[in-house]
């Protein structure tokens, strides 16, 4: 099972905190559903936006990017425990205010 916790979406980029379930079963013969990697939740993220952005081009006429809709590659960290997961939590939540100060801002935040 995946979840997902804190997250903003912000003008240029998307912060947010993904909880994977392991489902640990202690019998390894048991058919049970591997959770899948952060790399294929990011996968399948990116590529679910991504067609419901071409979509919205062609029937709400959204402006069309041109290049790459999503970078390559993205940023993980390993939340250990507790503390640091109520870091990473204000670190999401203030980020929309620092916007201004954002060195790759193209617009004004809505």
């Amino acid at each position: 099972m995946v979840n997902l916790d804190a997250h903003v979406i912000m003008p240029n980029h998307f912060h947010g905190i993904v909880i994977i379930a392991t489902g640990q079963d202690p019998e390894p013969h048991n058919n049970a559903i591997k959770a899948p990697s952060l790399a294929t939740v990011v996968q399948w993220f990116k590529t679910m936006t991504t067609n419901a952005y071409l979509r919205a081009i062609k029937t709400d006429g959204w402006p069309q990017v041109h290049g790459r809709l999503w970078q390559r590659n993205y940023y993980e960290h390993v939340v250990r425990n507790d503390v640091d997961l109520e870091r990473i939590r204000a670190y999401i939540q203030a980020n929309p205010a620092k916007w201004l100060e954002d060195t790759e801002n193209l617009a004004p935040f809505p």
